[in-house]
């Protein structure tokens, strides 16, 4: 993979996205967006996309209303002080439990990420006429929706493009939230750079960095995580080789893993 390092780049958070709701065209609404903002779009450049407008889009409600709790639920409801509806929810789309204490329950989502409840949410959600207590849940494969926004974009535009569907999370030992990669199409998930060299000539044995992530990161200073409103962001000056890697390559082997 040639180097993602660029002395310039520019990030552009697309003006004006409307509220997306449960079948709307994310492509047209991106062209639309990357239209207010005056950028054509080029090969090599990457969209960042929140798995968020992915998600109302592709219909991933859940209403709390019609939840039904199983005792494991209750039990551990009980033990996080937590809705039992919503630990429910967040234990089906879970394979293990990584932590739990008094408002927190972190867990391994069957993506295969770490995540505070599953990475379910209930903000900003603009849910469809018949739920009583919405929630929304992470896209069912956030790499297949990347590839199919990816696809019909280079169909519609003809740019040979990368996209990163981010979303937001916590990482131990540091405070505060940022951006992570869960799913994406066209770029590689890391960057290794194991056997190159450093200014001094010696040799990388370690050096692994989560290019998808930074990509994640830079997207969510601009992007934001509250009222902003500015769900997808464009990024121009990344030098990377196209690669149809999955995000689950960014999650290390639970085997290895000293904190999960």
């Amino acid at each position: 993979m040639e180097t993602p390092c660029s002395p310039r780049l520019t990030l552009t958070a697309l003006p004006d996205v409307p509220i997306v709701g449960r079948g709307d065209d994310l492509v047209a609404i991106t062209l639309a967006g990357l239209a207010r903002a005056n950028v054509v779009l080029e090969d090599g450049d990457v969209l960042a996309i929140t798995s968020k407008i992915i998600s109302r889009a592709e219909g991933r409600f859940a209403d709390l209303a019609e939840v039904e709790v199983s005792a494991r639920a209750e039990e551990i409801a009980a033990e996080v002080d937590g809705d039992p509806r919503l630990v429910e929810l967040v234990l089906r789309e879970s394979v293990a439990i990584s932590r739990m204490r008094r408002n927190a329950l972190i867990v391994r989502h069957r993506l295969g990420f770490i995540l505070a409840n599953a990475g379910i949410d209930r903000s900003n959600l603009a849910a469809p006429p018949g739920f009583a207590e919405p929630v929304l849940l992470l896209p069912e494969d956030p790499d297949a929706s990347a590839r199919r926004i990816r696809d019909e974009l280079h169909a519609r535009t003809g740019a040979d493009v990368a996209l990163v569907v981010t979303d937001s999370g916590n990482r131990p030992f540091r405070m505060g939230s940022i951006g992570l990669a869960i799913g994406l199409a066209g770029l590689p998930a890391l960057h290794d750079q194991r056997g190159g060299t450093d200014l001094f000539g010696h040799t990388l044995q370690w050096t692994i960095t989560g290019f998808a992530d930074q990509v994640a990161i830079a997207a969510d200073l601009v992007a934001g995580q509250g009222d902003e409103g500015r769900p997808i962001v464009h990024l121009r000056g990344l030098t990377f080789s196209p690669a149809e890697d999955r995000a689950s390559a960014l999650v290390r082997d639970p085997a290895g893993d000293l904190y999960a």
